[in-house]
């Protein structure tokens, strides 16, 4: 296992930070891209398929969910190296990725919104695929909602609003890595017991972070900002 990642999340429609993300991955060589919803701030699924198809055009393998700002019918888009993972599951260097876009249930009526029991059936859909084998294998969660109850998803206001779903599903099955976005504020790091949580900060700000996985002992996060 080694693997290096750059993820990014929230970019909200903003072309340039598709250009900045595109040039950062091919400039530090990385292995994969992750992009954790909200590509579109609620456009149409021509722009967010234009979108992302600047970061096909690096070659570079990348997996990505919807945020609660795109459309739902993002999770059908597939540019050959840019696989939506919502609801399903990938093997990649001994790595189970899976992947649950959306966000739960916000007073503000956005495109892309579950009930906890939905957010927890599409995660019970990316395990079906590996049934039993699931033990056998490091997993790597891409969420845009954050796990409730950690600082990574505490508004401005001080409420939590992250998924009780996501957390649940941490807790049970341990990931070695999830990868979130939403909540704008909270860029950082934290854990849910052995499992740690990145928030990279909006693209749209310039914010990504870069992610080296050595082995399951050891991840190195790089946590970056630019001007764009």
């Amino acid at each position: 296992m080694g693997i290096k990642m750059l993820a990014g999340a929230d970019f909200h429609g903003f072309k340039p930070s598709f250009d900045h993300f595109a040039n950062e991955a091919k400039a530090l060589g990385v292995d994969l891209m992750l992009v954790c919803g909200d590509v579109t701030n609620f456009g149409t699924l021509e722009q967010a398929k234009n979108l992302l198809s600047i970061l096909a055009e690096t070659n570079i393998p990348t997996l990505f969910v919807p945020g609660n700002c795109d459309p739902p019918s993002l999770v059908n888009i597939d540019l050959e190296v840019v696989k939506c993972i919502h609801g399903s599951s990938i093997l990649y260097d001994e790595l189970a990725f899976m992947g649950v876009g959306g966000s739960p249930i916000t007073p503000f009526n956005t495109l892309f919104e579950m009930r906890e029991e939905e957010i927890a059936g599409v995660l019970q859909e990316c395990l079906h695929k590996f049934g039993g084998e699931i033990k056998r294998h490091n997993i790597i969660l891409l969420s845009h909602s954050p796990p409730k109850n950690t600082i990574l998803d505490k508004t401005f206001l001080g409420i939590h609003v992250g998924s009780t779903s996501i957390r649940r599903f941490i807790e049970e099955y341990k990931p070695l890595l999830a990868v979130c976005g939403h909540i704008h504020e909270t860029k950082g790091k934290s854990r849910v017991n052995n499992t740690l949580i990145i928030n990279p900060g909006p693209a749209k700000q310039g914010n990504y972070a870069l992610i080296t996985v050595k082995n399951k002992d050891e991840i190195d996060v790089d946590l970056r900002s630019a001007k764009i």
